[in-house]
């Protein structure tokens, strides 16, 4: 029963990954609204047996340039499918864990948490299509997605009993603090990242490491980071100023250098760090992996492949970091002599 659940929840934290990158391609081909209504396709199960409705949408948009087309409406569908899997995946995670608390002598608080989670995740989703991707909503979305891969990678590390050496180091002792504030700096970062998606925002700035040729562009954060608005325009409802949308490009810029600085040094700590070498190498390589691949989003001129990239690349940064803190939890006391 132990390693059965074990793999139920190494294969949901997958799944989780996979719908976090599906959600991402779809965002970046602008399928969001492929299927206007949810949970369904126009009233339907799937996109096929929506046909007719779609070709009259098409046709009343001027063509299939627009938000809506069949392969939108599939691309949105899927992204649907697979969230719904992860839902009922979660739930069976949380009826097996309330099942065997007692024998297992584990909480079942985190899974139950997890699926009051992904509830509210796909009340976001629903709210992401109905209120026509308000950039609100988007980011919420994709933070609900992030923080649901995390939650589940630390249930999964929970489950694979992952831990630094025992009896820790002192170096590993002053980690631990280092740790959670970088776990709080990259989902800090992830948010500015959403916020600049939502917004279609990623290039705002497309020269590096300047933007429009200056360190400090012209630039309106006022505009640009108002909550309640819709997309393309502030809370007024004027068209959203392109100085707006460099402020929210440009804030990403100076979150991955605060990223890049932090989470450097904590690679640094832990390489250095007698047993946690594995540790630093892997968290150094995602991290140089993202910086570049958010340099070429800028300089290529933001390509599918490159974007989708970014996305998941974050996403695994991000697991990387949760497993790292629990395993540091991990480390037995450390007393300093």
């Amino acid at each position: 029963m132990k390693a059965a659940y074990r793999t139920l929840v190494l294969a949901t934290t997958c799944l989780a990954f996979v719908v976090v990158i599906v959600g991402a391609y779809v965002r970046l081909m602008d399928a969001g609204l492929g299927c206007p209504d949810w949970p369904g396709c126009y009233g339907e199960l799937t996109p096929a047996h929506a046909h007719t409705e779609i070709a009259k949408a098409v046709e009343a948009q001027g063509g299939e340039h627009g938000p809506v087309s069949l392969r939108k409406a599939w691309k949105e569908m899927v992204h649907r499918y697979l969230a719904g899997t992860l839902g009922l995946a979660i739930l069976l995670i949380t009826i097996v864990s309330w099942r065997r608390r007692v024998r297992a002598s584990q909480s079942p608080a985190l899974p139950t948490a997890l699926l009051a989670l992904v509830i509210f995740q796909a009340a976001l989703g629903m709210w992401t299509v109905t209120l026509l991707l308000k950039p609100v909503i988007v980011t919420l979305h994709l933070l609900g997605g992030m923080a649901t891969l995390a939650l589940l990678a630390w249930l999964g590390a929970r489950q694979l009993d992952i831990r630094a050496p025992a009896g820790g180091t002192a170096a590993l002792a002053r980690l631990r603090p280092w740790a959670r504030v970088g776990l709080a700096i990259v989902v800090v970062q992830i948010a500015l990242g959403a916020w600049v998606s939502s917004n279609y925002a990623a290039l705002a700035c497309v020269d590096f490491p300047k933007c429009h040729g200056s360190w400090l562009p012209e630039m309106d954060f006022r505009h640009g980071f108002q909550l309640v608005r819709e997309l393309g325009r502030t809370a007024a409802g004027d068209h959203l100023a392109y100085e707006a949308l460099t402020a929210v490009h440009w804030s990403h810029r100076v979150g991955a250098l605060v990223t890049l600085l932090h989470i450097g040094v904590v690679s640094l700590m832990l390489v250095r760090s007698e047993g946690a070498r594995a540790y630093g190498a892997v968290l150094a390589a995602v991290l140089v992996a993202q910086v570049l691949l958010g340099v070429a989003n800028v300089l290529a001129g933001l390509p599918l492949a490159v974007a989708v990239a970014h996305n998941a690349v974050a996403a695994l940064l991000l697991v990387t970091l949760v497993v790292i803190n629990f395993a540091l939890s991990r480390t037995s006391p450390i007393h300093f002599r």
